[in-house]
């Protein structure tokens, strides 16, 4: 299980890792910006009003909520939990490959659609 520590037993009660708030929004910033998403990309595709909460995420003062997460997943193409931090960990990006083959699919949708256009 992701984040469960087996040595971490507190009265028979199985403690969780925290989930590091900051380098978690560092993790997902970077993540798209290596997609090549910017913020009002992320903000039409989750229907925002206004873009404050992805700021906000970015900056590690909250976190997306769970379906934010699920579509910046799937805006990403990882899982959900290649997007958080746990507390004490550092911040790896193991999805480098999948995040490239997105984005050429992304280039070459827009191949496409400038085809269209001429």
């Amino acid at each position: 299980m992701a984040g469960w520590d087996k040595d971490n037993i507190s009265g028979g009660v199985r403690v969780y890792q925290s989930i590091d708030q900051v380098k978690t929004g560092i993790k997902i910033k970077e993540m798209l910006k290596a997609a090549g998403y910017n913020v009002k990309d992320v903000q039409e595709y989750l229907h925002l009003s206004c873009p404050q909460s992805i700021y906000r995420w970015f900056k590690g003062k909250i976190l997306p909520s769970v379906d934010h997460l699920y579509m910046l997943s799937r805006m990403l193409n990882v899982h959900m939990e290649d997007l958080l931090v746990l507390q004490g960990q550092s911040i790896v990006y193991p999805f480098v490959d999948r995040m490239e083959e997105s984005m050429t699919k992304r280039i070459l949708a827009y191949a496409r659609g400038l085809r269209k256009i001429a």
